[in-house]
C-alpha cells in the first residue's frame, strides 16, 4: 500500500495542471529611497506623539477628542471592520483543523425491483425481507481532515491575518483623520470667535465715531458726508459680525456630527485663546515614516496578504489529500439499528489531482498575481505621496510662521501709531474721534493676525497628520483600544 501510494503521488505530480500564468512580482520602493528634500528645516524637530493634540494644553480639545474616539460613527465602523476581519481569520483557520459531526438520518424509501437491491423489493418474510418499503436508519460520528501538504491552507490563513492587520492600520488611519478634523474645526471656531470679538470692539469704536460726526453735523460743524461714510462702515461691521456668528453655529453643527454627539449631549465649546503651533520635520524619514503612517501600514499589510494569496493559488496546482472517517450504525430496518450487526466503520483516504480544469487554476493565479502587482504599485504611489505630503506640509508651516512674524511686526507698528494719536489727544492736539479712528487699523491688523495664526495651526496639524500622528505599527494607537 505504501509503494502504491508513492507511485500514485508521483504520477499525480507529473500529471498535475501546469503553472502558466505566474508573472513577475512588481518591485517595491526600497526604504532607503524614502527621504525629503534637504532644504526643509524647521526649528522644532521630532515625531508627533500618539495623543498629539494634548500638546496644545487645551482641556476642551482633549474632552472633544475623547468624546469623538468613543462615539464617532467612523470609529464605530472601523472597529466593526476589525471584528469582521478577526472573524474571517478564525473562519479560515477553522478549515485547517479536523472536522467532526454527530450524524443521524432516517430514510423512508421504496426499493426498485430493477436495481442492485432488487431482493429487498420482494415481500418474503422467510428471508427477512418485508419490502418494497423500508425505513433505513443511520447514526454515528463522522470526521474529516484535509492534509495541507503544500501549504495552501497555511497561505490562506496568512492572507486572512494580513487582511486583519490591514484593518487595524485602517482603524488607526480613521482615528488620525478624525482627530485632525476635530482639531482643525475646534481651532477654526476659536479663531472665528476671536475675530468676532475684535470686530465687536471695532463696532463699539465706530459707533462712537458715528455719534461724534453726528454731533458735529447737528452743530453745523461738518458736512453730511463724513457722518454717512462712518455710518456705512458701521453697517458693514454689523453685517460681518452677523455672518461670523452664523458661521460659528454652522461649525459647531459640523463638529457635533463629526464626533457623533446629539444636540443634548454636545460638549460645550467655550472661547479660548489659540495656542502656539508645534510641529516639526524629523531629520530622517525612511523606515520611521513607513512604521508611523497608518495608510502605508495598511497598504503594506494588503501587499503581504496578496503574497499569501499567490502562494495559495500556486499550491492549488498540486494534489490535495484528505481523510474521512465514520463510526456508527446503519440498518435497512430502523428496528435493527441497535443490533450488534448494525455497526459500521468507514475510513476513506482521498487524493485529488487537478489535471484538466479548463484553465481555471491558471486564470486564478493570473488574477491574484495581477492584483498583488496592482497593490504593490499602489503602495509605491502611497509612499511617494506620503513624502510629498510631509514636504508640502512642512513648507506651508514654514511659510505660515514667516507670515505670522511679519504680521506681528505690522501690529506693533500700528500700535505705535495708535499710541502716538493717544499722546496727541492728551496734549489737546487731536480730537477723540481722531484717536478712535487710529485704533481701528490696529484691530483690523489683529483680525488678520488671528487668521494667520489659525493657518499656522492648520499647517501644523497637517504636518502631524502627514507624519502619521504618532501612529506605531505595534498597535499602540488608541483606535484599537477600549474607550
Amino acid at each position: 500500500m505504501r509503494r502504491l501510494f508513492v507511485a500514485l503521488l508521483s504520477c499525480g505530480l507529473s500529471a498535475c495542471a501546469l503553472i502558466q500564468e505566474d508573472g513577475r512580482t512588481a518591485a517595491q520602493i526600497p526604504p532607503e529611497e524614502i527621504r525629503l528634500a534637504q532644504d526643509i528645516h524647521l526649528a522644532r524637530d521630532g515625531w508627533p506623539q500618539a495623543s498629539w493634540w494634548t500638546g496644545y494644553g487645551d482641556a476642551q480639545l482633549d474632552a472633544l477628542m475623547d468624546y469623538a474616539l468613543r462615539h464617532a460613527p467612523d470609529i464605530a465602523v472601523a472597529r466593526n471592520r476589525i471584528e469582521q476581519a478577526q472573524a474571517g481569520v478564525r473562519l479560515v483557520a477553522a478549515d485547517t483543523r479536523p472536522q467532526g459531526a454527530l450524524m443521524a438520518e432516517a430514510d423512508r424509501q421504496r426499493v426498485s425491483g430493477e436495481g442492485f437491491l432488487q431482493l429487498f423489493s420482494l415481500n418474503n418474510p422467510a428471508l427477512g425481507v418485508n419490502g418494497p418499503w423500508y425505513t433505513e436508519g443511520t447514526i454515528g460520528l463522522g470526521a474529516s481532515y484535509r492534509v495541507d501538504l503544500w501549504g495552501e491552507d497555511r497561505a490562506r490563513v496568512d492572507s486572512a491575518i494580513g487582511a486583519k492587520n490591514a484593518r487595524l492600520a485602517e482603524a488607526a488611519e480613521v482615528e488620525l483623520e478624525l482627530s485632525a478634523a476635530v482639531a482643525q474645526l475646534y481651532f477654526e471656531i476659536q479663531s472665528l470667535r476671536r475675530k468676532t470679538e475684535l470686530l465687536q470692539q471695532a463696532r463699539s469704536i465706530q459707533a462712537e465715531v458715528v455719534a461724534s460726526h453726528k454731533a458735529h453735523l447737528d452743530r453745523g460743524l461738518e458736512a453730511r458726508t463724513p457722518e454717512a461714510d462712518a455710518a456705512a462702515l458701521l453697517s458693514q461691521m454689523e453685517q460681518q459680525i452677523s455672518l461670523m456668528q452664523t458661521k460659528d453655529r454652522e461649525l459647531r453643527e459640523i463638529l457635533r456630527a463629526l464626533i457623533g454627539a446629539h444636540a443634548d449631549d454636545m460638549p460645550r465649546v467655550e472661547s479660548a485663546p489659540l495656542p502656539a503651533a508645534h510641529a516639526g520635520v524629523p531629520e530622517t524619514l525612511s523606515y520611521e515614516l513607513l512604521a508611523r503612517r497608518p495608510d502605508l501600514q495598511t497598504m503594506r499589510w494588503y501587499v503581504q496578504a496578496s503574497f499569501s494569496q499567490v502562494e495559495a493559488a500556486k499550491a492549488a496546482f498540486y494534489p490535495s489529500f484528505d481523510i474521512k472517517a465514520f463510526f456508527g450504525r446503519n440498518a435497512i430496518h430502523s428496528a435493527d439499528l441497535w443490533s450488534p450487526n448494525a455497526k459500521q466503520y468507514n475510513l476513506i483516504p482521498g487524493l485529488s489531482l487537478p489535471i484538466f480544469d479548463g484553465g481555471k487554476l491558471n486564470a486564478n493565479l493570473g488574477r491574484v498575481r495581477t492584483e498583488s502587482n496592482m497593490l504593490i504599485e499602489e503602495y509605491n504611489k502611497a509612499v511617494l505621496n506620503a513624502v510629498r505630503d510631509v514636504a508640502v506640509s512642512g513648507t506651508r508651516l514654514q511659510g505660515a510662521e514667516r507670515d505670522v512674524q511679519l504680521q506681528e511686526a505690522r501690529v506693533r507698528e500700528m500700535q505705535v501709531a495708535s499710541a502716538s494719536a493717544q499722546a496727541h489727544y492728551e496734549r489737546g492736539l487731536y480730537s477723540l474721534v481722531k484717536v478712535r479712528e487710529a485704533q481701528l487699523p490696529v484691530i483690523y491688523q489683529e483680525v488678520e493676525l488671528s487668521d494667520l495664526r489659525a493657518r499656522q495651526l492648520f499647517a501644523s496639524i497637517s504636518l502631524v497628520k502627514a507624519l502619521g500622528g504618532g501612529y506605531s505599527s505595534d498597535g499602540s494607537s488608541s483606535s484599537t483600544k477600549e474607550h
